[in-house]
């Protein structure tokens, strides 16, 4: 299946921030608890385990990667039902990312965040997050679980070209990203 990806890549004063959106016809609380609460993370990403609050950190398992492998991610900001700011460190460096949630007339408009550090990779990362977030659709409406292969390598040259023609806003315009 042939799938377009919608991923911009913003600079800004800060560094450069990958977004990707989806829509929902449902409220925000919703939304949120698709994307908060482990049996339901657990359908799209990964079940997570721990202590969940600012400034603590808890052990997510990234259950569609090979072998599962679970990693530590830092919860930097929550403030139920319309932003989530996570932080984790792995062997490929620092990720930081924050899921906004806005709501209007009944849909809910969900915009991942990625604050990179650097664009080296952008066409492996773009890739992987447009694929999540249709597993995240797939988990709340029913339909037929994404393949990866439909996202990667065929979205990489998108991707990659993003950073010659990267939209340049002060960090204030930024699509509602705080760093």
């Amino acid at each position: 299946m042939s799938r377009s990806p919608v991923g911009r890549l913003f600079r800004t004063e800060a560094g450069s921030d990958l977004v990707l959106s989806r829509t929902f016809r449902a409220p925000a609380e919703d939304v949120w608890a698709s994307v908060t609460e482990s049996d339901r993370t657990a359908r799209w990403f990964g079940p997570w385990e721990g202590d969940a609050a600012p400034g603590r950190t808890i052990k997510v398992q990234m259950a569609f990667e090979e072998q599962a492998p679970w990693c530590e991610m830092r919860i930097d900001v929550c403030d139920p039902p319309r932003r989530l700011a996570l932080s984790t460190t792995d062997e490929f460096g620092s990720w930081r990312m924050e899921l906004l949630l806005s709501e209007t007339n009944g849909s809910t408009e969900l915009r991942l965040v990625h604050h990179l550090d650097t664009e080296d990779g952008i066409g492996e990362v773009g890739p992987g997050w447009e694929y999540y977030l249709d597993m995240l659709v797939a988990a709340r409406d029913g339909s037929p679980t994404p393949v990866f292969d439909d996202y990667y390598p065929a979205m990489k040259p998108y991707f990659d070209s993003l950073s010659a023609r990267a939209d340049v806003r002060p960090n204030s315009d930024a699509p509602d990203a705080h760093r």
